[in-house]
């Protein structure tokens, strides 16, 4: 087994299938679409007349004066990404440093964190939607605060907003576990030799714990963007279908409401270059400090 492995041939026999199966699936999906959305309109069968249009739809998406814009949208999304690094993660890190020290019921809390994700997104934004319309109007009522006109979800000012929480809610156990396990994995000896030297709660997490799981912390980042800017299922059933503040849900509404094929594409290769772009300028990010922090290392061997 160990001479096959070694053997660069039979190596690329094994991982050929897989990469053909990704190229169809995948790659080539990409292309013909970014294909489509450089033509006037897809055509519905062979024969059928379309010309090539070059980036009309591009410049159409960020064209200012339309109707429920793109830009808008994607606006909305970098919010949501927003909300997601900077409040999502962090709480997501806060409990996972609280489980890592073995707390009393660790197990339990853990199983209870992680419950949500189980559940369908649909099933999750229902339970929202209740929640919005039945019980926190409710506790408004009964504190003397004005309820919005229309309801919160009915309201321009905080129907987004409100069609994020369950996201972020559902998701903040997912996170967890993944920086569970990372914290869970650095070995003992490390933790209890930083111990000794003094170093306790805060000063742990920040100086010891958070910097070793790095790794996990750079593929937390990328889910979390991803999932922002290809966010579809909450907002469509919180927003009963009528919305287009997101751009999966604006790209969706284009090819299925309006049926322009095309320009959906075009939307759709946006939101795959975003989430490129992102995820590239995230690696970089990740790299430029481990490669500092390996030559600050060597520097101080060499001293």
């Amino acid at each position: 087994m160990k001479r096959v492995l070694s053997n660069k041939w039979s190596i690329m026999v094994f991982v050929l299938p897989t990469v053909l199966f990704f190229t169809y699936i995948v790659i080539f999906p990409i292309f013909k679409t970014l294909w489509y959305s450089l033509l006037n309109e897809i055509p519905a069968k062979i024969g059928d007349a379309s010309h090539f249009s070059g980036l009309e739809h591009y410049i159409t998406m960020f064209t200012p004066g339309r109707r429920n814009s793109f830009p808008g949208a994607v606006v909305h999304s970098l919010e949501y990404a927003a909300l997601s690094v900077f409040v999502q993660l962090p709480f997501s890190m806060f409990i996972a440093l609280i489980l890592a020290n073995g707390p009393r019921g660790e197990s339990m809390y853990r199983n209870i964190f992680f419950i949500p994700v189980v559940i369908s997104s649909v099933v999750v934004s229902l339970l929202w939607g209740r929640l919005y319309k039945g019980l926190l109007p409710q506790i408004f009522e009964s504190l003397g605060w004005t309820v919005p006109k229309n309801g919160f979800l009915g309201n321009a000012g905080t129907k987004i907003w409100l069609s994020f929480v369950p996201s972020l809610w559902q998701y903040v156990g997912y996170h967890m576990l993944l920086m569970y396990g990372a914290l869970k994995s650095i070995p003992d000896d490390v933790i209890e030799a930083a111990t000794v030297d003094g170093a306790s709660g805060a000063k742990l997490a920040f100086r010891i714990q958070i910097p070793m799981i790095k790794p996990m912390l750079k593929v937390c980042l990328s889910f979390s963007l991803i999932g922002s800017f290809k966010l579809f299922d909450t907002p469509w059933v919180l927003l009963e279908r009528a919305n287009m503040d997101l751009p999966a849900l604006s790209m969706y509404v284009e090819m299925f409401s309006n049926h322009k094929y095309a320009y959906a594409s075009a939307q759709a290769i946006f939101i795959v270059l975003e989430c490129l772009v992102f995820t590239i300028a995230l690696n970089i990010l990740f790299r430029d400090r481990d490669a500092g922090g390996r030559l600050l290392r060597r520097r101080k061997e060499l001293a």
